[in-house]
Formats: C-alpha cells, sequence, structure tokens
C-alpha cells in the first residue's frame, strides 16, 4: 500500500466504496487522516464498517463542515449528464474534490524515492481502444527485460494498493476518461495516447469533453516522453501541440497503417511489420505477424505504443521483440480460448463500441460473428468496413431483432442468447473460419459487465467443442 501524507488528524471524505474507494481510505488512514466514508449502496457501507471505518451520509446538510477534502470514486458523476449532489456539495462549500490517481500522485511527489538512485517512473496509458493491452503489453515486456514493474489503475490492482515503487520501479496506469477527468495531480514520466473513437460522451458532455479529458494527461504534468497515437486527427492535433520542433523527439508518434517520416521519432506497422524511425533513419524493427498474442492491426497499433514506450524507458528492439513472443494477450481481448477442426474460437468481448468491433473483425479474414447487446449512441454504420469478412452473424440480448436491422447485407440470425449463438456458429462453422465474439455492443442487457458476458462465451465453446 502507498500511504497517502498530508492530511494528519484531517477528516478527507471518500464518497464511493468500491476498489478505488476503499483502497484510497486505507491509503488516507495509512499516512494518518480521519477517511469519512458514504456509499448508496447499504452493503458497501456494512463492509467498510466492518474495517472501523467511520460511515457518515455525506449528503446531508453540514456533513461536509469538517471535511478537508472530498475523494470521488471514477464510476460517479462530477459534471455530466449531472454533478452528484455530493459533489455539489463540496463546490459550493469550497471543499476541494479528487479521486485516487491524483492522491497517487502526489503521494508519489511526497515519498522518500527522491533519494534513490534511480528514482521509480510511471508510465500512464490512456484512450479509447487498447488502452489494457498496451498497459499490460507494456508490463509484460518490462517484466521480461527484467525491469521491477506494477500494473495498476483502471487494471489489474487499484493505483493506492500497490507496493511503493523501489529503486528503477516502473508503475505502468491504466486510466480511463473518468480517472483523467478530476484527479487534480497528472505527473507521469511516460504518458500515452492510444487513439480516439466516440465514448462515453454522456459522462463528458460530447466528443470534445471527452477528448479533453484525455488530454489533461499531457497538458496538466508535462511528461518526459510522449507517445502519441496519430491515426485520428485528435492524436495529430495533440502531437503537434506537445511537439516545438519537427525533430523534438520528446514526442513519438505511433501509427497502424501509416507510414511516418520526418526528422523526429516515430514508430509505426504497416503490412504486419513494426519499424521505429528516429533522426531520418531507421532503428528497429519486428515482424509482428508471427507474435500470436497480437493478431490484427489494431494490435499492432497497441504493440507500436508499448515498444515506444518501452524505448522511453532505455529498452532495446531486441530485448522488446523477445517479450512480444512471449505476451499471451488478455482475457476477453482478441483471446484464442479455443481451436478446433480448423475453426479458431477469439473472445473480444471487451470490443463494446463500433470502432473496437471493428478492428476486430478486420483482424480476421472470414468470421462467424456473434454480435449484439445494448446499443451505443450513434449506431452501427460505421462497422461496414469490416461486414465484407462477416460470412454469417448471430445476434444476441434484447434487442438482438433491431440490432441486426442495422447490420445491411450480411446474413444475421437471431438467437437472442449466448448460448444459442455459440451452438449455432460452432455448427455452421468451416476451416479456416474464426468464431469471433466482438459484440459492438454494453453487455448490462443480460450480463453484469463485459467480463461475465466473454466467460460465458468461453464455457460455452467448450461445452459445444465437448
Amino acid at each position: 500500500m502507498i500511504a497517502v501524507e498530508g492530511y494528519e488528524g484531517e477528516r478527507v471524505g471518500v464518497l464511493g466504496l468500491g476498489r478505488s474507494g476503499l483502497s484510497a481510505a486505507r491509503a488516507l488512514k495509512a499516512g494518518g487522516a480521519v477517511p469519512v466514508l458514504w456509499d448508496d449502496n447499504p452493503d458497501a457501507r456494512a463492509r467498510a464498517g466492518a474495517e472501523g471505518f467511520e460511515i457518515r451520509d455525506l449528503g446531508r446538510e453540514g456533513a461536509l463542515a469538517d471535511v478537508t477534502i472530498l475523494v470521488v470514486s471514477p464510476g460517479i458523476p462530477h459534471l455530466y449528464p449531472a454533478p452528484n449532489a455530493v459533489v455539489a456539495a463540496a463546490w459550493a462549500a469550497g471543499v476541494p474534490v479528487d479521486n485516487d490517481i491524483g492522491l497517487f500522485f502526489r503521494a508519489l511527489g511526497q515519498g522518500a524515492w527522491d533519494a534513490l538512485d534511480t528514482p521509480p517512473r510511471v508510465v500512464a496509458v490512456t484512450g479509447s481502444n487498447g488502452k489494457s493491452t498496451t498497459s499490460a503489453l507494456i508490463h509484460h515486456v518490462l517484466t521480461s527485460a527484467g525491469r521491477p514493474s506494477q500494473l495498476a489503475g483502471n487494471i489489474g490492482r487499484g493505483v493506492l494498493d500497490i507496493e511503493p515503487p523501489g529503486e528503477a520501479g516502473v508503475v505502468v496506469l491504466e486510466l480511463s476518461s473518468y480517472q483523467t477527468d478530476l484527479a487534480r495531480a497528472l505527473t507521469p514520466d511516460v504518458a500515452v495516447f492510444t487513439n480516439l473513437s466516440a465514448d462515453h460522451l454522456d459522462r463528458h458532455g460530447g466528443l470534445g469533453g471527452y477528448f479533453a479529458a484525455k488530454r489533461r494527461l499531457f497538458a496538466e504534468g508535462g511528461p518526459d516522453r510522449a507517445v502519441i497515437g496519430v491515426d485520428e486527427a485528435e492524436g495529430r492535433y495533440l502531437a503537434n501541440q506537445l511537439s516545438t520542433a519537427p525533430a523534438d523527439d520528446r514526442v513519438i508518434r505511433v501509427s497502424s497503417g501509416t507510414k511516418l517520416t520526418g526528422p523526429g521519432w516515430q514508430v509505426f506497422a504497416r503490412k504486419g511489420f513494426l519499424t521505429e524511425w528516429r533522426k531520418g533513419r531507421q532503428v528497429g524493427a519486428i515482424d509482428l505477424r508471427a507474435v500470436r498474442g497480437l493478431p490484427g492491426a489494431h494490435n499492432h497499433q497497441n504493440a507500436c505504443a508499448a515498444y515506444a514506450a518501452a524505448r522511453a524507458l532505455g529498452l532495446g528492439p531486441r530485448q522488446i521483440e523477445a517479450a512480444f513472443h512471449s505476451f499471451e494477450g488478455l482475457p476477453h481481448r482478441s483471446q484464442i480460448v479455443a481451436e478446433a477442426g480448423g475453426v479458431t474460437y477469439v473472445n473480444d468481448s471487451k470490443a463494446t463500441n463500433v470502432d473496437s468491433a471493428l478492428k476486430a473483425l478486420l483482424a480476421f479474414d472470414r468470421v462467424r460473428w456473434i454480435c449484439g447487446g445494448l446499443m451505443k449512441d450513434g449506431g452501427l454504420s460505421g462497422l461496414a468496413p469490416g461486414l465484407a469478412h462477416v460470412a454469417k452473424a448471430y445476434v444476441i440480448g434484447r434487442e438482438a431483432a433491431g440490432f441486426a436491422l442495422e447490420l445491411p447485407g450480411i446474413e444475421a440470425e437471431i438467437c437472442t442468447t449466448m448460448a444459442q449463438a455459440v451452438a449455432r456458429a460452432a455448427e455452421e462453422a468451416r476451416p479456416g473460419e474464426t468464431v469471433l465474439l466482438a459484440p459492438a455492443a454494453a453487455s448490462f442487457d443480460q450480463y453484469d459487465n463485459f467480463e461475465r458476458r466473454g466467460e460465458d462465451f468461453t464455457a460455452r465453446v467448450r461445452a459445444a467443442l465437448g
């Protein structure tokens, strides 16, 4: 645990008692603060109370009168579509609002780490798609190279639950827009922006607000190195804003599909080959086609971003390449769960929006596609470039019929349940085809989260294959 100092003897409000809220409360208590906790869920309050924490309804009048700062969990809206009532009360009372990410960076700056010969470094990864895989891949590369590394944030452990990093240690953080939007301190050594596509628009008041939340990671703390995906206009804008000259190698531009040129530092993938250019010459290359854990152009973009971050931390191209080959991928993200009769079964349940599902479709030549769920705003028209890869769609979810109507030009069978979809896809699949779960929709109409959906798919596949 990382103790959060600076609030000794002061009451600190903690709103939301999920993983991040409870870990923040423990870290504050370890640093000498007196946390006062609230969650609308009585079970969550009971669990926190069992640990000896003070429980207080922070929404009642006067509850924040003796509170120095309010720490808010990422799932709680603080601005759009409407501020949570407790957050609004904190504003009115002049109580600063922060989150566990802000506390982490504050704690890291106040610790004794500056006395180390090689102080710890932080790599923070954000973006719409691929940030989990990119973060895990950076962590895997560092660990494989013998560098002490911890993975936390929106993946793995809560950021304040990790061990204090030691000599030459690296903390790799995956950060969602919910986390970057509110943190009062954001000071990574290396910051990574993978890409941007429409998501969480209600939470950020539109695409501009969503991008602004991501941009804070780069604008607030001024990282030593910024790795920027430039396949969208927002990434190109961000890279331009951070660069002071064409040869400024504090910015590493990355792309999947576009050859990048110029005197600066670039990493790009084309036709399955990753290439690193610096100061106008090639300095590294990797054949990604044989890297089993990173299939498809979208994973090649993740590989470019992870490669660039590792290079910024001083690792060599051959070290990185060796680690790539031992990376097995993450559950629910282009995860191969079975192979039988020449058919490959892939769980990409994390493909909850159109952009990520499109990238999954484009990664395979002939797909038996299991899709559907709770559709997000904007419809499914963005999937059009990938539909030529679809042999047939098997649509699940309560809105399966309406979802299928959004898929013109391909055969679609209304299955509703995962059990029926997997059974039908497995029955009809032919050698060389891929049965792919890439829903292009949220899971909440049938599952608690995308993980449960992916686990159901995996279990149904194994049952179907006997």
